[in-house]
This record gives C-alpha cells, sequence and structure tokens, in this order.
C-alpha cells in the first residue's frame, strides 16, 4: 500500500533568519540556505518548512506581512525563492512555507489604503473597524487582550487630527486582524495559495489556523471565560475557509499538503480541523509542552493516537519550534513542562541533564507513529539563549510585557556551523574577516556545538539524529500509525511496532534491564551492564 509522503514524513524548519547567511550581512537569507541544502539531505529530513520570507517591516519577525507574493529583501528575491524550491527538489526534498492569514501589516496596502479613505469606506471593511466605547469612544470596543500583552484594540487618528475607531489586533498593533467575513479576504488567499503552488511549493504551514474567525458581534470575553469557547478562536466559520483551500490544493497534483498550527485546549477541538476535507495534519502542541514524566507523556502519545483516529489524519510530533523554549534548557529545568506563557526563561537549568533527556526524547519522538518536526538546532544540542543583552532584543513580546517577558529571540540564534570565526561559520568568511556580525550573539560555547565539531564525532547529537532519521525512514515510515504498549517498570514509556520494533524511554531514578534476547539498534547513551539508564532511550529489535 502507497503512503502519502506527509503522513510519516521528518520535516526540518527553517528560520531562515537564523539558518545560515550566504550574502554577509550578518542576516541568514535564501543564498545561505542554499548552500546547506547538502547538509539537509545528509541529515535524512524529507522536507524543509520555511518561517515566513515574504516582504515584511519585521516588527514580529516577518509575521507581519506587507506582501504575500514577494520575498523580503533581507532575505533575497522571488527569483532565489523559485530557484531554492527547484534546488530542494533536486536533492529529494519537498518545501512548505508559512502562510500568515488572521492578520497583515499595518505596511500592507490593504491597511495603508484603509487608513487613508476614512472612517465608514469600504477599504475598511477588510479589517475590524469598530467604534469605541464611552462618552467619546475613548475606550476600547471589548475587553479582548492580544496575545502579546496588552488591549488587542488601537485606535486610529484620522487624517484631519481626531479620534477614529478602533481597530483589531490579536498580535502587535503592526498586525492588523483581517475580516474574513470579506469577500475580497477570501478570494485575496485563495489567490496567494495558487500564486505559490504555481511556483512549486508542496504545502503550507498556517499561522494561527484556529484564529482567523471571530463570533459575530465580537463579545466581551468575560471575567470568568471558558476557554473552550473564546470569542475570537476556533469559531465554526473557520472550516468553510479550510474545506475552500483543501478544494485548491487537491487540485495540483504531487500531493500537497497543509499543516495548522492549531493551539487549543482539547484534543476533540483539534480534531475538527483535520477532517478529510480539510487541513492534513496539525501541529501536536499537547506533546511539545508535556513534561519529562514517563506517565505524562505516554498519556499525551495516547490522547493524541486517539484523538486522530476518528477522523483518519496522522498524528505530528515536536519537541520544539521558533516560539519556545529549547527543549535542551526545558528539561534541564526542575519544572520541565511548558505552556506559552511560560515566564521562567532565567530559572536554572542543569545543561547535563538537559543534553540527556533531549537525547533520549529524540529516539523517543522519531519512533512514533506519523509525522515529526525538527527545528533548526535539534539536532546540534542547541540550548536556550538566556543571556540575550536588553538592547539587542526584538521580540515585540519583550517590549509589550514590559520586559517581565523575554521573549522568543533565545531560540531564535544564529546557527553555528563551524567552531571558530566571529559568526561560528554562519556568515561567509570573507565577510566574517570584514566585521560581519550575527543579527543575535552566538555563546562562544556554541564552537563545541558546531556542525563542524560534531560532523565525525559518532557519539554527538548530530550523529544520533542523522543514525535515527535513516533508521526511521528505512524501517518505520512505511508502518501502520499505531503502536502497542508494553507494560514495563514503572517511570518507563515502552512501546512496539511492526516488525519486532521495540522504543524503550526510562524516565525514572533507576537502571532498566534490557528484554532478553534483543538486539540494541539505536541508543541515545550508553547502556552499561545490558541496561538503560535514567533518561535514556533505545531502539531495539526483538
Amino acid at each position: 500500500m502507497t503512503t502519502h509522503w506527509w503522513r510519516h514524513a521528518a520535516i526540518y524548519q527553517i528560520y531562515v533568519r537564523s539558518f545560515a547567511d550566504g550574502d554577509g550581512d550578518g542576516t541568514g537569507d535564501l543564498a545561505g540556505v542554499r548552500s546547506r541544502l547538502p547538509y539537509l539531505r545528509e541529515l535524512g529530513v524529507d522536507a524543509l518548512w520555511f518561517n515566513p520570507w515574504y516582504t515584511s517591516p519585521m516588527a514580529d519577525g516577518g509575521y507581519d506581512v506587507a506582501d504575500y507574493r514577494d520575498v523580503d529583501p533581507l532575505f533575497g528575491t522571488l527569483a532565489e525563492a523559485e530557484e531554492l524550491i527547484t534546488r530542494a527538489h533536486e536533492h529529494g526534498l519537498r518545501v512548505l512555507i508559512d502562510l500568515v492569514p488572521n492578520h497583515c501589516s499595518d505596511q500592507h496596502v490593504w491597511f495603508r489604503e484603509a487608513l487613508a479613505a476614512g472612517p465608514g469606506s469600504p477599504e475598511r471593511e477588510r479589517f475590524w473597524f469598530v467604534p469605541g466605547k464611552g462618552e467619546a469612544g475613548e475606550l476600547p470596543p471589548n475587553d479582548w487582550t492580544s496575545y502579546f500583552g496588552g488591549s488587542a484594540w488601537t485606535r486610529v487618528t484620522e487624517a484631519d487630527g481626531s479620534a477614529g475607531p478602533w481597530y483589531l489586533h490579536m498580535f502587535a498593533p503592526e498586525q492588523p486582524d483581517l475580516n474574513w467575513e470579506h469577500p475580497e479576504v477570501r478570494a485575496e488567499f485563495e489567490d496567494v495559495l495558487r500564486f505559490w503552488l504555481d511556483r512549486g511549493v508542496d504545502g503550507f504551514r498556517i499561522d494561527v489556523a484556529h484564529g482567523l474567525a471571530k463570533k459575530p458581534g465580537l463579545p466581551d470575553v468575560g471575567p470568568d471565560p471558558d476557554i473552550t469557547d473564546l470569542p475570537y478562536q476556533d469559531c465554526d466559520a473557520v472550516h468553510d475557509i479550510y474545506r475552500s483551500w483543501r478544494k485548491i490544493l487537491d487540485s495540483y497534483d504531487g500531493e500537497r499538503t497543509f499543516v495548522g498550527e492549531v493551539w487549543l485546549p482539547t484534543p476533540e477541538q483539534s480534531a475538527r480541523y483535520l477532517r478529510p476535507d480539510e487541513l492534513h495534519s496539525a501541529f501536536n502542541f499537547d506533546f511539545l509542552c508535556c513534561a519529562w514524566e514517563a506517565d505524562a507523556l505516554r498519556r499525551v502519545i495516547e490522547e493524541t493516537l486517539a484523538g486522530h483516529a476518528p477522523v483518519g489524519a496522522p498524528p505530528t510530533w515536536v519537541l520544539s519550534n521558533h516560539d519556545t523554549i529549547r527543549h535542551v534548557t526545558r528539561y534541564g529545568r526542575e519544572d520541565t513542562s511548558f505552556d506559552m506563557g511560560d515566564k521562567r526563561l532565567l530559572d536554572p537549568s542543569d545543561p547535563v541533564l538537559g543534553r540527556r533527556r533531549a537525547r533520549a526524547a529524540a529516539l523517543l519522538t522519531l519512533s512514533l507513529p506519523g509525522g515529526v518536526y525538527v527545528y533548526q538546532g535539534d539536532e546540534l544540542g542547541l540550548p536556550e539563549v538566556q543571556d540575550l543583552p536588553d538592547h539587542l532584543i526584538q521580540d515585540p513580546t519583550y517590549v509589550r510585557s514590559g520586559g517581565t517577558d523575554r521573549g522568543r529571540d533565545g531560540c531564535r540564534v544564529p546557527l553555528p556551523w563551524s567552531g571558530s570565526g566571529p559568526s561560528l561559520g554562519f556568515s561567509p568568511e570573507a565577510s566574517e574577516a570584514s566585521g560581519a556580525t550575527p543579527w543575535l550573539p552566538q555563546p562562544a560555547a556554541w564552537s563545541e556545538l558546531s556542525v563542524a565539531s560534531q560532523q565525525t564525532d559518532p557519539e554527538s547529537f548530530l550523529s544520533l539524529y542523522r543514525s535515527a532519521l535513516a533508521l526511521r525512514r528505512d524501517r518505520l515510515a512505511g508502518m501502520a500509525e499505531s503502536l502497542t504498549w508494553v507494560d514495563a517498570q514503572p517511570g518507563t514509556v515502552c512501546f512496539d511496532r511492526e516488525d519486532g520494533f521495540r522504543c524503550l524511554l526510562n524516565a525514572s531514578a533507576t537502571a532498566v534491564p534490557l528484554p532478553e534476547g534483543a538486539r540494541v539498534l539505536l541508543a541515545s547513551g550508553p547502556l552499561p551492564d545490558g541496561a538503560v539508564p535514567p533518561d535514556t532511550a533505545v531502539w531495539l529489535s526483538l
């Protein structure tokens, strides 16, 4: 039986700004990615997901899009994007790009036209311009709070200097929400989909996939909200959008795919986005947020498989991304869980413990049925950078929170490619010699974590990922999307898949004996005396 590629793919996430610098200006770009395609092919992934490369003022790292049909000069040109897609395909790598449909940039032509056109104009109907409350409209239209902190509303000053209505932005003020009840918004994004599909992309990651539709009348959240029924997310109308998009995607050859960023309170809510005529898959944030505890990990895996089965969608597994604390650091903390309101970035973390657990987590994740995402640098065991200077932090969450939230820049620091030089090989040698520095500083200790330092070390993080991805592709990718739990010592996660494959993760404080007669395929660390030590995972052939 032929399995659709996206059901089992290993997809590598590229935060373009921090992956590789091709032109020497200290910022990652498409030329840099193109030069590293052989590395990605050798790593053993099946596809690449690119964070936004569109024209943007970069108020939120490119998630404030000014032009959905062009590439920001910071990253290159549209022609370079087309060439990158072609070259990636030549290396056997499929390409997914980010789509940001909930909001655009305040520099997008539509929003600039809306501001210029004035109150009550058709141009403003593409957004949420709403009169304020109070005697003079001086209060926001409702009590909604931005995901980045503060009010979700900003009041307009009209061309004549008078105070106008308020506009909605569930993120930064530079990111006005689009009104998906407007037919021009629907038509625009259907055309954007076709624009990039015609250029060969294999699919899209949909930003804030649960947030496009809003409840009619934009009602208050209230003092005691039901988190499963918020007026600005998971509204029924959003599913009509994805059904129309799915028809477009299915009209193209080559198994194009959607993956949704769906952060919702229950698996049942998330599963609705994965019905056969909507999105193909969605990120598994429950797994990403899970604490390093055997019972919790098993419970999330069970609930994920159970939630996906009724809609026939493949599960996905992910440990880190561009919005979250790198799991090497998280797993070294006393509290190993994560949530999007996490303010504990500066909490102490044991790097040795974090790395050992992260290696074990890699084998657990890569052995599970379905697809998997690898955030750039995970394969190097990079930790969160916790000591970025305040004046270099660019994440809007830092400003919006008054500095109480350090933001997400610590997981976006440029990759180390070599063990020496001012940028550790992130930028070309010639630009390093002329004094070019990365847009965010790399810790000096990262020289030991660079690709060059790990390339020939059989015990390195990079070697572990390469071995695991190769075994996954050869042995696991074609298996059924199911597993059989094995009762083992408390504090372990143990399951079998087809053909005698077993994954055993020991998250307890004591060593666990290997099953008698089992052959070790791969281990995250040494196995002294025929046993699996704490915080270690092993793949076995029974």
